[in-house]
């Protein structure tokens, strides 16, 4: 229990001195782990200054694929979309830092691939827009709801990142 108070003041109190205020919900799809793309992947957010503050391989459930797609279950390709997420392993993380979501979308490039720049994880990587590698937060709100559906509070880590004080 102190731990975790410690952990919550020390996010906090991190915060109040940095400005960094957000954490998104970033996750390598099957494909993606499939193609061995987790390292370089992971690697492109680390270099970018971002802090990793969770990260687990886990074979999502259905219920959980259908809430966390829940605003595109009238879409025609839905029943599709959480098949393909369940047929194997996916990597969820959270990564922290300031305009993290927004950055980081940056970063995936667009849905579809053909769209992506050159750069891009998804411009560098896809090819098909069934097959896209990776999955990150469109808003904090929307990574809020997203790391609350995949990771306990207990599985969120604050840490001090030693190398915050170059970046920010």
């Amino acid at each position: 229990m102190i731990c975790l108070f410690l952990s919550i003041f020390s996010y906090f109190f991190q915060t109040a001195l940095t400005g960094v205020s957000e954490r998104t919900f970033i996750a390598v799809k099957p494909d993606g782990v499939q193609r061995k793309l987790v390292g370089e992947i992971t690697h492109r957010f680390e270099k970018k200054g971002f802090k990793l503050v969770a990260l687990k391989l886990t074979q999502a459930s259905e219920d959980l694929l259908k809430e966390h797609y829940w605003d595109l279950r009238s879409k025609p390709f839905f029943t599709e979309l959480v098949s393909y997420m369940n047929s194997g392993p996916i990597v969820a993380m959270v990564w922290e830092g300031l305009d993290v979501v927004k950055t980081a979308r940056k970063m995936l490039g667009e849905t579809n691939p053909a769209d992506s720049l050159p750069g891009t994880i998804r411009g560098d990587y896809c090819v098909e827009v069934g097959r896209n590698v990776i999955h990150g937060s469109d808003s904090v709100l929307s990574a809020q709801r997203e790391i609350s559906l995949w990771f306990r509070d207990n599985e969120l880590h604050c840490w001090e990142d030693s190398s915050s004080r170059w970046i920010y």
